[in-house]
């Protein structure tokens, strides 16, 4: 599936990736590949995204934490999600 991450500032990441955990209001939950369509407000956390390889621009790299080879994260002050058509926007803050 397609995961677009977009901030006020720059698109921080768009790649196809294997999955997506997201702090919603509720708790944290996880997307995978065709997943019924949600939209979702996020919390303050952390989106951990996995996918097979992962490229960033290097004016937005830093804003992520490598865990692995497969796995990195990204710290939210706040969002929204939706998916569709197994594409993931999240707007973050």
């Amino acid at each position: 599936m397609l995961l677009e991450i977009i901030s006020p500032e720059a698109k921080l990441f768009s790649a196809e990736v294997t999955s997506v955990t997201l702090p919603g209001v509720d708790g944290s939950f996880q997307i995978l590949n065709n997943h019924a369509p949600i939209v979702s407000i996020l919390e303050k956390g952390v989106v951990k995204i996995t996918a097979s390889n992962f490229a960033f621009a290097k004016e937005v790299a830093s804003k992520f934490t490598k865990l692995d080879a497969q796995n990195y994260t990204l710290a939210i002050n706040s969002g929204t999600i939706e998916m569709k058509d197994n594409k993931v926007i999240v707007l973050v803050d």
